[in-house]
């Protein structure tokens, strides 16, 4: 019988049966991030316990079989070993995923912190090394950005309840030393996030500018009737649809982790440490 608190493929960590049972909630979640994490326990677990040690090494063995895999997408194909590297980022975003869910479920801040943040430079890490997801890219930051605002203040942001671990004030949650590395990871992330999105957009702008070129050499042997149909057939909408994604790309960029800026400026000030 497989062992239901390994990692899975993908970086997935199965909770053990039990361990991390979500606590019953009925408040309305209206965000899209917000509503796609589980619902954490209603006590966090008991610091240096066996369950907290079990979670602790779920994770750092999900993290490792993210890095493999992502190690692996720069090697060449070896039958003999049985790790598949990702060929896309939006299955690095699925599996990283997958690791903040069981993070949130924990109801843990001893363990949300210090794994969100490494995860946050990860991420940084891994986005590089792949075409833009900017579907998958958003949203994986959402759901951090939502954890870490929220474990800043110490109640979810959306629902205003207080988290595990902070009925008596925000001790359990960020130090000074995690906020200011929060902070560090919030900025690099969203300066990145810019460059590869802007990116995105000057190749895909390159590539239009190149296609109309093509169409016009190809065209010169066509008569007039040819190219006024072709000029009807190119004005159906589509321009207007591909600015408005370019829109949604550039707007969610600006977005990054803006919930987590905040809570960080309440803490901090502009550049200044407030007491912990």
């Amino acid at each position: 019988m497989q062992d239901q608190s390994s990692p899975q493929p993908g970086g997935f960590v199965q909770p053990a049966a039990g361990l991390l049972s979500p606590a019953p909630s009925t408040a309305v979640v209206s965000s899209p991030a917000a509503a796609s994490l589980p619902q954490p326990r209603r006590k966090p677990l008991n610091p240096g316990g066996s369950k907290e040690d079990q979670v602790r090494r779920d994770l750092e063995e999900a993290l490792l079989s993210i890095s493999r895999r992502y190690v692996k997408k720069f090697s060449g194909p070896d039958p003999s070993d049985a790790v598949v590297g990702f060929e896309t980022f939006g299955e690095v975003a699925a599996a990283l995923d997958g690791v903040i869910d069981t993070l949130w479920r924990s109801g843990t801040p001893s363990l949300q912190v210090p794994f969100l943040l490494k995860v946050c430079g990860d991420f940084t890490q891994y986005v590089r090394s792949f075409p833009p997801a900017p579907a998958a890219t958003f949203r994986l930051l959402g759901k951090m950005d939502h954890c870490f605002a929220s474990l800043l203040c110490g109640k979810d942001i959306v629902t205003q309840e207080t988290l595990p671990g902070f009925e008596n004030g925000l001790r359990e949650g960020m130090t000074t030393t995690d906020m200011v590395r929060c902070r560090s990871l919030v900025e690099q992330t969203r300066v990145l996030i810019v460059e590869i999105m802007s990116n995105e957009s000057s190749e895909d702008s390159d590539e239009d500018d190149e296609d109309e070129y093509d169409d016009d050499d190809d065209d010169n042997d066509d008569d007039n009737d040819d190219d006024n149909e072709d000029d009807n057939n190119n004005d159906d909408g589509d321009g207007e649809g591909d600015e408005e994604d370019l829109a949604s790309v550039h707007l969610g960029a600006a977005r990054v982790f803006e919930n987590t800026i905040i809570q960080l400026n309440n803490r901090m000030g502009d550049g200044g440490l407030a007491s912990t």
